[in-house]
């Protein structure tokens, strides 16, 4: 079958890969520009153009989608795969394949569409999730469902480890969605929009939590929210990161997110008269440290509250 590839982050290079494997024409790639990134803003090729190019396909980058109706046209795929490009697909763009345009979207769709249902699903504490193949429409995640497979999510697994796993569960299903409409085996389902729910793209403010929250609420944003933006709150005027916590069974002191040890181990007080047992924490500035590491370095005080804005 001749394709078109739209994607852009790591997400998507199973799915690249998978295609060209089961022996699909991938006659263009379209990714998004380089652009700079980390600390010292160094222009970065995206991982889907760095695959595209190990594979020897052609490779597209331009800043609209929206502008290259004529060459997209001109390629006359049979179908177009996206997976995470980060553009919205225009209707001029969706009529152009005749089997249309299938995503691999990382949730058990009409639950959590968006950008970002992998870090929402185990925010929200959900044991379960999956990927959805659909044929995209102009609405957000809206389209007729192809294919579906839920997996379980794991009681620590954080959103980067979800993520290095639904990838190549997604880029199966592609390709098995891809064959089903081409032998006329898989047929559109329409969703149940009564039964959606958002993910949406995520904000700084999303991992600010609040210790009157139960603890395990706080552990899921914490594993939810990696690497961005983080469960974090204020201590000591500054940001403090939450990178690696989980609820304990310990009984705490009556105000919400005070800090407090036992041995070399960290906790903060929550909400319900729960505990958190903070395993790696960074104080903004600093490194990321263990709970021990933290307790060497800093000492703590009768008045270190987490949430409360201090000079």
């Amino acid at each position: 079958m001749k394709l078109v590839f739209l994607g852009t982050p790591e997400f998507a290079v199973p799915s690249l890969e998978a295609l060209v494997a089961a022996g699909h024409e991938v006659c263009a790639v379209y990714t998004q520009p380089d652009r700079p990134a980390g600390r010292k803003q160094e222009i970065k090729a995206p991982p889907v153009k760095v695959a595209a190019q190990r594979l020897g396909l052609e490779v597209r980058q331009p800043e609209r989608i929206r502008r290259c109706l004529e060459e997209l046209a001109a390629l006359a795929p049979d179908a177009m795969a996206v997976v995470g490009y980060g553009q919205i697909i225009p209707q001029a763009v969706i009529d152009i394949p005749p089997l249309g345009i299938l995503n691999v979207h990382a949730s058990l769709l009409p639950k959590y569409r968006g950008a970002a249902p992998i870090q929402w699903a185990i925010a929200n504490g959900e044991t379960v999730t999956g990927v959805t193949i659909m044929r995209i429409d102009a609405g957000l995640d809206t389209g007729d469902l192809l294919l579906q497979e839920a997996t379980e999510i794991g009681p620590e697994e954080t959103a980067p480890e979800l993520s290095a796993r639904l990838a190549p569960m997604g880029a199966r299903l592609l390709v098995e969605a891809l064959a089903g409409l081409a032998d006329g085996s898989i047929h559109p389902v329409p969703q149940d929009h009564a039964q959606a729910t958002l993910a949406p793209i995520l904000k700084r403010e999303d991992g600010l939590v609040d210790f009157r929250w139960p603890a395990a609420k706080i552990a899921c944003r914490a594993r939810g929210f990696q690497p961005w933006p983080g469960a974090w709150t204020w201590w000591r005027g500054r940001r403090f990161f939450l990178w690696k916590c989980r609820p304990a069974g310990v009984a705490p002191p009556a105000v919400p997110g005070k800090l407090f040890s036992h041995g070399r181990r960290l906790f903060a007080a929550c909400g319900e008269g729960e505990a958190l047992e903070l395993l790696e924490v960074q104080a903004e500035g600093g490194k990321r440290l263990n709970s021990a590491a933290f307790l060497n370095g800093y000492r703590l005080e009768e008045t270190d509250i987490l949430g409360e804005i201090k000079p």
